[in-house]
């Protein structure tokens, strides 16, 4: 079973899944490529300088940034962002898992922010200010944040209407009794005890309710 499925309550859906941006990838993969350009540079000018032409030295130090992509990219595939019709989750790490989640029920308002790139390449900051003591919850470079702001709306909105459903309509006398209060207001009218215009405002009123 998936770990994000052993976290769903009973009746609990998810809607969304979402990760951070592809974006996040690629600058990962250009600073590690800055760093073996200058290591290699750096191996390759000690290498002249001190007459050693082993070549494992430059290879060893390559190992450095390649692993250390290898480490980010796992991270990254194990960072998810979830709404559910209850909450937002998001869940972090590949051995050691740690799990935020916070109740759309707490939900106070929601925050998006992107960048010019941001709008051209799809991502985005959202921020969730939450009534719980974690306060806010920032997830950066999400993708499609627009798309996952919309959904979280909607299941708040969603949950609101079935917490306070709408009040049941009140359901009108039944034509037997319109029919006994007719004619306990003729027979007052006959005795005297109401004026011909009480008499008619009142019968109006009973037979609009009919």
């Amino acid at each position: 079973m998936n770990y994000v499925t052993q976290l769903m309550g009973e009746n609990e859906q998810i809607v969304l899944r979402a990760r951070q941006s592809w974006v996040v990838l690629i600058r990962s993969a250009l600073e590690n490529f800055l760093i073996a350009l200058a290591l290699v540079t750096v191996a390759v000018l000690w290498q002249r300088a001190s007459a050693d032409n082993r070549i494992y030295w430059i290879l060893l130090l390559l190992l450095l940034p390649v692993g250390r992509f290898m480490l980010g990219f796992i991270h990254w595939l194990n960072r998810e962002y979830i709404v559910t019709n209850r909450r937002v989750v998001q869940v972090d790490g590949a051995i050691n898992k740690n799990v935020i989640d916070s109740s759309l029920e707490k939900v106070n308002d929601v925050r998006m922010s992107q960048s010019i790139i941001g709008r051209m390449l799809d991502y985005g900051d959202i921020e969730i200010l939450t009534a719980s003591e974690l306060g806010i919850n920032r997830f950066q470079r999400i993708g499609d944040p627009i798309k996952f702001k919309t959904a979280m709306l909607n299941e708040k909105e969603k949950l609101g209407y079935e917490e306070n459903p709408l009040p049941a309509p009140v359901a009108a006398p039944a034509p037997t009794e319109i029919t006994v209060l007719l004619a306990q207001l003729n027979a007052l009218y006959k005795e005297g005890l109401i004026t011909a215009d009480e008499f008619a405002k009142k019968k109006a009123e009973l037979l609009a309710r009919m």
